[in-house]
C-alpha cells in the first residue's frame, strides 16, 4: 500500500510540475474518467486545459487513503482561475475548494478515475 501511495504522490508532483508528457508513466491508455473513456492524448488535454485555465493550480493532499488497488484523495486547491471554471464566472478571483477523487489502479497505473469538485464552495465564494 505504501508503494501505491508513493506512486500517487509522484503523479501529483508530475501534475504540479506540468510534466504532462510523463503521464503515460502513471495512467493507462485509455483511462476512464467519470465514466468517459479517454485516450492518453485526451487525458493530457484535459489536465493541460485545467492548468491553462488556472495557471497557479497546485494539487495539495488533505487526506489520502490507499486500499488494495484503490486510492481515495481529498485534494485542496487555493488558486486564481484566469478564465471561467466549470461554467462559473471565476476569472481573476482567488478561490479555495476541494476535489474528492477516487482511483482504481491496474499494473501500477491509473485505470479509472471518479472525480467530484466542490462547485458549491466555489459558488458560495462568488456570491457577494
Amino acid at each position: 500500500m505504501a508503494d501505491l501511495a508513493e506512486r500517487y504522490r509522484a503523479y501529483l508532483t508530475c501534475l504540479n510540475e506540468r510534466r504532462f508528457d510523463d503521464l503515460p508513466d502513471f495512467a493507462h491508455d485509455p483511462v476512464v474518467h467519470n465514466a468517459r473513456t479517454l485516450s492518453m492524448a485526451d487525458f493530457q488535454a484535459l489536465l493541460k486545459r485545467d492548468a491553462t485555465e488556472i495557471p497557479d493550480l497546485t494539487y495539495v493532499i488533505e487526506r489520502l487513503v490507499v486500499q488494495d488497488d484503490q486510492v481515495a484523495c481529498r485534494i485542496r486547491f487555493d488558486c486564481t482561475p484566469a478564465e471561467d471554471f466549470r461554467g462559473l464566472p471565476t476569472a481573476g478571483r482567488a478561490l479555495s475548494f476541494v476535489e474528492h477523487v477516487f482511483y482504481r489502479y491496474e499494473d501500477g497505473r491509473i485505470a479509472e478515475i471518479w472525480s467530484l469538485v466542490d462547485t458549491d464552495a466555489i459558488r458560495e465564494q462568488l456570491t457577494p
